[in-house]
């Protein structure tokens, strides 16, 4: 019994393609360990995972690889191991430093055939939005699913259908600014965000994890019907 059997049965021969594809993730919170998680299950052929941060008791209630047993580990050696339980033959990088404006151009160092951003830093998903237009690099961006409540609302998107989102609001005026184009995607929620007593943001469980598997369908989808663009 083969165990990538029921998604090939689903996939068909295009399932192939999904076998040699390499995602880089950058940043592996409530959104980005959730895509990790969904394309080790599909048994893709190498994930790239960058996040320098350690997990920390407040990430337990939203993040994949964030558990009692795990506090203080770095969330890329603890996704790589998980990984690596589900898909011994994949081939895991994982990148701890700290990405910036200075270094997003490192992450384009290997080739890679999807790069999914995941990160919290409004100035690097600026320099990824742009970095990715200009190489012709395949992407999708997340927008803020802090504060928010409904994965129903969940959409994958162009850049400029976006409302509602604070993140997206700053993106568009950068594209526009930049001239790059109105063809960007992004998973953004159609949900006002929700107001709480503190300036710290709120998160649940059942939001970000959607949005990073939307996320691992748009690549899904999008190797699906290349052939029809």
């Amino acid at each position: 019994m083969d165990k990538w059997q029921r998604t090939e049965l689903l996939l068909g021969e295009d399932y192939k393609k999904i076998r040699k594809l390499t995602v880089l993730i950058l940043g592996l919170g409530g959104v980005g360990s959730y895509v990790v998680e969904s394309l080790a299950r599909l048994g893709v052929k190498k994930l790239v995972l960058v996040d320098f941060d350690t997990i920390s008791l407040t990430n337990i209630n939203r993040q994949m690889e964030a558990l009692t047993s795990t506090i203080g580990k770095y969330k890329a050696d603890v996704l790589k191991e998980r990984v690596l339980d589900i898909h011994p033959t994949c081939e895991v990088v994982t990148l701890k430093d700290r990405v910036t404006l200075e270094t997003v151009a490192s992450l384009f160092r290997e080739p890679i055939d999807y790069l999914v951003d995941a990160c919290d830093t409004i100035g690097v998903k600026k320099e990824i939005m742009k970095e990715c237009v200009k190489r012709g690099q395949k992407f999708i961006l997340c927008m803020g699913t802090a504060n928010k409540l409904d994965p129903t609302k969940l959409k994958i998107m162009d850049l400029k259908d976006t409302s509602y989102d604070p993140i997206a609001k700053i993106l568009r005026k950068e594209a526009k600014k930049e001239g790059i184009g109105t063809r960007i995607p992004v998973v953004c929620s159609e949900e006002i965000p929700r107001k709480n007593s503190s300036n710290e943001l709120g998160s649940i469980s059942f939001v970000p994890s959607v949005a990073g598997l939307l996320m691992t369908s748009y690549i899904v989808k999008d190797v699906l019907y290349a052939k029809d663009k």
